[in-house]
């Protein structure tokens, strides 16, 4: 009699309860998910995003295993309008990937739970990775222009974006000096 008054108490939370359900993040319960990301950039690409993978918001989801909500949206890049999609983590872009011709060709990495595969991630230092912007680093074009884009050691596919304090006329790189202070703000891999 006690069981049965205790489940006719409980079957209105299970009731209650499984109409959220679907909002639960089922991959987040997966014991190999529960200590950090696996997502990494490499020289292939992004965790699953890929050269290969379709600038198709299904294969995009499929790749990112559910663990982002994706928005579209279009700009204009050498004036042609161009899709891209926004890849969010709760209310934050933790990517950004554009294309052409059909598949990703860029993927833009702002999130600091996304390292590269040698463990540089959004927020280390300049002086960490280079001694000197010659013959490394150049600035950076379009929206992000205030910046400093270096190439990733021993990498064809892989660089890193600096941003930091410096008052000096625009379109001139920094000094040495003042890039040392400076933090990556995101990773960037290129097809």
């Amino acid at each position: 009699m006690k069981s049965l008054r205790l489940m006719l108490c409980a079957m209105p939370l299970m009731l209650t309860g499984c109409s959220t359900m679907s909002s639960v993040n089922w991959s987040a319960a997966n014991p190999w998910n529960w200590f950090g990301s696996s997502t990494k950039v490499s020289e292939q690409g992004v965790g699953e995003l890929t050269a290969s993978t379709p600038l198709q918001e299904q294969a995009i989801a499929d790749a990112l295993d559910g663990d982002y909500r994706l928005r579209s949206g279009m700009k204009t890049a050498n004036g042609n309008v161009v899709r891209f999609f926004e890849v969010m983590k709760g209310d934050n872009v933790a990517m950004v990937i554009n294309g052409d011709q059909g598949t990703i060709s860029r993927i833009d990495v702002l999130d600091s739970d996304i390292p590269a595969d040698t463990g540089v991630k959004i927020g280390t230092p300049f002086s960490d990775l280079y001694s000197k912007a010659f013959g490394n680093c150049q600035k950076a074009d379009g929206d992000d222009n205030r910046a400093v884009e270096c190439k990733a050691e021993g990498s064809q596919h892989i660089s890193y974006q600096f941003t930091g304090e410096w008052s000096g006329p625009e379109g001139l790189m920094p000094s040495d000096d003042t890039l040392k202070n400076w933090k990556v703000s995101k990773i960037i891999w290129r097809r």
